[in-house]
């Protein structure tokens, strides 16, 4: 079907080109021909006409006697419906009495009256065989040029357009054999520089996006599948413990871990839920929101978890999102702060620039600047050798900027005023 369609667009092309050069060759042809005949007829028409005058003038000293000593002139003089005297070039022809193109004795004649002094009127014909005969040689000329000049036209077409579209054709040929396991292939780049290099970019660049999406989808399943595994291994094999050799664990220490890994497993499958939404961009409700309580909320709860938190500089601050998301977004802050803290946090709302800056930052042990993008990515946690359920699941900054992006605010990630990390969102501000 595809090689169908390249072949009918050729042909279209062609079709079209020939069509519109015939359309003008042949309204050309047609045009010239007409002025090169008015032009000949004119001219000699011209020349009857100076002719009769010059006969006439002669006639009108001398009679018309005069005509029998013209040579090689076709002139005739017409009383009422009597012919007076004729020359010897016509005479015994049946001679018009009209003026313009005629034809006495199968040869054509362009004809010009003049009246006379007396009574009668002068004819006189200008023989334009031979410029007939010109017209007729130009007339079979421009028949067999224009159909060689369409066929050149089509011709020139048809392999000018397929030397156009044969790089559509490599790109069509290599674009059939990248699949979502070969994307890695490129379609070629043809050196022409135009439309068709310019398409063949696009597509290399929307390849570029889909094998990073790829290899980040399949990289999200891999680490999904790792962390969905680990909390359904430990139930297993508690459980495993528990039906060989049930003196040694109790039915408290067996609920205690299924349910603590319940609760693990939980937060994984919420946190994806919740990226997968973001993701989609699905619709969330708009409102005003005072970060300011959602922010003097979270320092209520880390210190009532024993940590050491500032929130003096929290100010007010009205942002427009979604009150149950942006509290997510604070609390995954104030946990992560939490969870690398030494001993001092503190969160700070503050507006500048019609702008609403929320800021938590903590006194541990920072994130090198090269690895400071790399938080935001799903599972990554910087120290893989802490334990699981200390690190978290390396969902919540991915959660982070999820929800920042939906709000229309960056987040960005540098040195708190203790060395630790330091984490700064800026909203726009509800009007």
């Amino acid at each position: 079907m595809a090689e169908r369609r390249g072949r009918s667009l050729r042909s279209r092309i062609t079709l079209s080109a020939t069509l519109i050069v015939a359309l003008a060759l042949v309204l050309g042809a047609v045009g010239f021909y007409v002025v090169l005949r008015s032009s000949v007829l004119g001219s000699a028409t011209a020349s009857a006409e100076a002719r009769a005058e010059e006969i006439a003038d002669r006639i009108d000293g001398g009679g018309t006697g005069i005509l029998s000593s013209l040579d090689d002139v076709a002139a005739w003089v017409v009383s009422g419906d009597a012919l007076v005297a004729v020359t010897d070039e016509v005479e015994g022809e049946v001679l018009p009495t009209t003026e313009g193109l005629v034809t006495i004795d199968g040869e054509p004649f362009v004809v010009a009256s003049e009246g006379l002094d007396g009574d009668g009127t002068l004819f006189v014909g200008t023989s334009v065989e031979d410029d007939l005969a010109t017209l007729g040689t130009v007339t079979v000329l421009l028949a067999v040029a224009v159909p060689l000049l369409l066929v050149l036209v089509a011709v020139t077409t048809w392999f000018v357009v397929g030397r156009a579209l044969r790089p559509v054709a490599r790109i069509r040929q290599e674009a059939e054999g990248i699949t979502a396991e070969r994307l890695h292939r490129r379609v070629p780049v043809p050196d022409s520089a135009d439309e068709i290099a310019a398409l063949a970019v696009t597509m290399n660049g929307m390849l570029d996006r889909l094998d990073v999406a790829a290899q980040a989808q399949r990289r999200f399943v891999s680490d999904a599948s790792h962390e969905l595994r680990s909390p359904l291994a430990t139930i297993r094999q508690h459980a495993e413990l528990a039906g060989a050799h049930p003196e040694a664990t109790s039915t408290a220490e067996l609920a205690e871990v299924v349910r603590d890994e319940g609760l693990r497993l939980q937060g994984i499958i919420d946190a994806l839920l919740l990226l997968a939404r973001l993701d989609e961009h699905a619709a969330t409700s708009s409102e005003p929101v005072d970060l300011d309580d959602l922010a003097l909320a979270e320092v209520s709860r880390l210190r009532a978890a024993g940590h050491d938190v500032d929130g003096s500089g929290i100010h007010a601050g009205r942002v427009q999102g979604d009150a149950r998301l942006l509290g997510q977004l604070v609390r995954n802050l104030a946990d992560n702060a939490a969870r690398h803290a030494r001993s001092r946090i503190a969160i700070g709302v503050a507006v500048a620039d019609g702008r609403v800056f929320l800021t938590v930052e903590d006194d541990g042990a920072g994130i090198p600047a090269a690895e400071r993008e790399r938080v935001f990515e799903r599972f990554v946690r910087l120290d893989e050798a802490r334990a699981r359920d200390a690190g978290g699941s390396g969902l919540g900054l991915s959660i982070v900027r999820g929800i920042a992006d939906s709000s229309g605010a960056w987040v960005v990630v540098d040195d708190s005023r203790w060395g630790g990390a330091r984490f700064a969102v800026a909203f726009p501000a509800a009007s």
